[in-house]
């Protein structure tokens, strides 16, 4: 498997605390960079390619990982949540605002004997 997309995003819940809301719309801005035309151009299915999602949050167990898995329009997703992110406090809301950090990479099976920079 070659990694052939890397694409990063942000996401936040400005007043909710949700994680896992701030974790879907960085996924949602990483992917909102990239368009896989490789796929229609080279004869590739889009069901073969792998998509590795890794999420930073200062608490990665209040992530469900299989909404964000469930998030992702391509691919077989496998979704790994890591502490990070940042969160802002709000004394006198008693919630957070959340903000989370996407890396969405796209890997696929492909015959790098094949390519060629021309």
């Amino acid at each position: 498997m070659k990694r052939l997309i890397l694409e990063m995003g942000t996401g936040t819940d400005l007043y909710g605390g949700d994680y896992t809301k701030a974790a879907c719309r960085a996924v949602r801005d990483a992917i909102g960079h990239s368009s896989l035309s490789l796929f229609r151009s080279c004869g590739y299915n889009h069901r073969d390619m792998v998509v590795k999602v890794t999420i930073g949050v200062q608490d990665p167990g209040a992530v469900d990982t299989a909404q964000v898995a469930e998030s992702l329009p391509r691919g077989n997703p496998e979704v790994s949540v890591v502490r990070g992110g940042l969160n802002i406090e709000d004394e006198s809301q008693d919630t957070p605002t959340v903000i989370a950090a996407a890396a969405v990479e796209a890997f696929l099976d492909v015959d790098a004997e094949g390519w060629a920079i021309s």
